[in-house]
């Protein structure tokens, strides 16, 4: 079962995948785990990746696309996968799915997590992080888990101490940056996704990120044979 999972930043994408990776016993490759696999072990390919990174400039997909196909190839995958974060665009989509016919590795499912743009960030900057223990969930957008009000400010709903914010989820430059790359159905990642629906082959299984997550991985392994 070969798997490609999208969703923007907020969907709870990352969750959805290790619940189907702990269902399925699949690998979940995330491709910036590629990068840094093949840049610390120093490989041909993590050598030239490193080179456009140190400058700044984007890897091509000429190399991407090789480190993961060899990823791919490793005996942990041999039945099944589940690949996150790439394709980001149409162009890469499109070059994927030509590598890996040509490899003949089929494509079984790709799972779209839906979910509104303005749902997604308040998704992110909702978030709060409890000081004692960052497994206690608090997040002011969700009644099930929104902080608890005491002596004026917000405290953790778990144990009662205080809460931080992540810097990067208050950020709206960097979560906007994101959002325009995802969320772009011309060359962006909506694009990607768009194209692998006209594709035969792959069965594209699309869910309503809003509900719990119970609710949407259920929705998701109703559809997943």
């Amino acid at each position: 079962m070969n798997i490609l999972i999208f969703g923007p930043n907020g969907s709870g994408k990352g969750t959805q995948g290790a619940i189907i990776k702990e269902k399925f016993n699949l690998p979940h490759i995330e491709s910036g785990a590629i990068f840094r696999k093949n840049i610390g072990e120093g490989t041909e390919l993590g050598k030239k990746a490193k080179e456009y990174i140190d400058r700044g400039d984007l890897v091509p997909d000429d190399i991407t696309i090789p480190m993961i196909l060899n990823r791919l190839k490793e005996d942990d995958c041999k039945n099944g996968w589940i690949l996150d974060g790439f394709p980001r665009n149409k162009v890469q989509a499109e070059t994927l799915a030509k590598a890996l016919k040509d490899e003949g590795i089929n494509l079984d499912y790709v799972i779209e997590i839906v979910l509104p743009r303005d749902v997604a960030k308040l998704r992110i900057t909702g978030r709060r992080l409890c000081v004692n223990d960052p497994n206690h969930p608090n997040h002011i957008a969700f009644d099930a888990i929104k902080p608890v009000e005491k002596d004026g400010k917000l405290v953790c709903r778990v144990c009662g101490g205080d809460l931080k914010t992540r810097a990067d989820d208050q950020d709206d430059a960097a979560i906007d940056k994101r959002h325009d790359i995802y969320y772009d159905d011309k060359t962006g990642t909506m694009a990607a996704v768009n194209y692998f629906k006209q594709l035969d082959g792959p069965k594209v299984i699309s869910v309503d990120g809003r509900p719990s997550i119970k609710e949407v991985t259920e929705a998701i392994m109703k559809e997943l044979k």
